[in-house]
């Protein structure tokens, strides 16, 4: 456990300001997910493929983290150590959310599905380098005791970005009368609009953080992980990443174990609900993929992700207190059980006349969401060191974006060889890894726990 004790504690008002560009950076990212898929059909992309470019993420994700946490650790400028990586990923993201729906301006150079993929990838990167320092920031600011509320506070920004941007495109329609359909190989007005206030959200919610926050110099980091000063002090280099993984602490490890099954099953929950909802609830076959009632499903699940995010960002104003109470790892597996038995629960629900009820079952999936976004980092936290912590939270990456790379490669022919074709199964399924999650999440060590309980 690190010797932080020294660290002032800080208002709830300074955790939030720290923590208020993820509002736009969740916002941006909501707005991928629930419209990337359309943008590139709308461009030519089949729907076949479309699993494959939700690999560009995860991808992007497992390179750039544990660089830019990395040389944010060895950084320091007049703007700090995080602070300028998360400016310069906003500003890069913003221009990847301006230009990826109107890739067709730029059909003169090459076809506009490749030049979305493109603007795609450059988003998911300029994300990544934005998201990354954020988690190391936290750590770095906040006292053992601290932290928890620190990344409850994260949650709840991610969680309200993530509704905003679910739901912004609707909005302009209904509210503003903005149109949905537009010329073949051109994306809708609203779209386009939602995507362009997703833009400038994001870069003034960074602005916010970055004026509104300070960091500690390097000699006070210092004067903390004194004991391991000369250690660190020689390993600069790049290729020291990769003796970081090796020597990664025992709870990274155990904590890996605990998201590479709870990762798995969130992109199964991403890509195969639509599917899922089509098949099982309306009774659609496998074949139709565009009819009314199909997208009348796919819409039904913009509203139900929109709620589980929803719920997500109430209930992550409970965490610290649930962790007070019994712990973090108890309040984890807790979460994490409560999301498996949502998710297991759409197998019961098989008829249009039900649809209301998966707001219910996405209650336990939004309670599972809030503590998977907060609880790992809260306990992982305290078990790596002082000057390690950009790196370190990068690394911890891997265990998300590896089990959501493998799915991607995995997920569809299981659903289409072992589930016969049938995506309900592959939701209930992580159902069930969710709650091999939190029964792994019982042999995870947290040094930290003492204080809290």
């Amino acid at each position: 456990m690190q010797s932080d004790t020294r660290k002032k504690k800080l208002s709830f008002w300074q955790i939030w300001n720290m923590s208020f560009g993820f509002l736009g950076i969740q916002m941006g990212f909501a707005l991928q997910n629930a419209n990337a898929s359309r943008i590139l059909q709308t461009f030519g992309a089949d729907v076949e493929h479309l699993s494959l470019f939700w690999l560009v993420a995860p991808i992007t994700g497992m390179v750039i983290q544990p660089i830019i946490g990395h040389y944010s650790d060895h950084t320091w400028t007049r703007l700090g150590r995080r602070r300028p990586y998360f400016l310069a990923g906003a500003i890069l993201a913003a221009i990847g959310l301006m230009l990826l729906p109107n890739a067709s301006l730029f059909v003169a150079f090459l076809p506009a599905l490749w030049v979305g993929a493109g603007f795609l990838m450059i988003m998911d990167a300029s994300f990544n380098i934005a998201m990354e320092p954020f988690r190391a920031l936290v750590a770095d600011k906040l006292p053992t005791d601290q932290r928890t509320l620190g990344f409850a506070v994260q949650t709840l920004l991610i969680g309200l970005g993530a509704v905003i941007g679910s739901w912004l495109p609707y909005i302009l329609t209904e509210w503003f009368g903005m149109a949905t359909t537009a010329n073949e190989g051109i994306v809708p007005q609203n779209v386009l609009w939602a995507f362009f206030i997703g833009a400038t959200v994001l870069v003034a919610s960074i602005l916010w953080t970055v004026i509104r926050t300070t960091e500690y110099p390097p000699e006070e980091q210092d004067k903390w992980d004194a004991d391991e000063h000369q250690e660190h002090a020689s390993s600069k280099g790049l290729s020291s990443i990769f003796s970081d993984f090796i020597k990664m602490p025992k709870t990274m490890k155990q904590l890996g174990l605990v998201q590479f099954f709870s990762w798995f099953a969130l992109f199964s929950m991403w890509v195969f609900t639509t599917p899922a909802l089509a098949q099982h609830v309306w009774g659609l076959p496998s074949t139709d993929r565009s009819s009314l009632e199909f997208n009348e499903a796919g819409n039904y699940v913009g509203v139900i992700f929109g709620f589980y995010n929803l719920v997500s960002a109430i209930f992550a104003i409970a965490l610290p207190f649930l962790a007070a109470k019994i712990g973090r790892k108890m309040t984890h597996a807790a979460c994490l059980i409560a999301g498996g038995l949502g998710l297991m629960s759409f197998l019961w629900i098989n008829d249009p006349g039900m649809k209301w009820m998966l707001n219910f079952s996405m209650i336990g999936v939004g309670i599972a969401w809030a503590s998977i976004l907060a609880m790992p980092y809260s306990i992982l936290a305290g078990a790596i060191p002082v000057k390690k912590m950009g790196v370190y939270m990068g690394i911890f990456n891997f265990f998300i974006t590896a089990p959501q790379i493998l799915n991607g490669f995995v997920g569809g022919l299981i659903v289409k060889h072992w589930y016969e074709g049938q995506a309900i199964y592959a939701i209930f399924s992580a159902g069930l890894l969710l709650i091999v999650a939190a029964m792994l999440t019982y042999f995870v060590e947290d040094k930290d726990d003492k204080a809290l309980v």
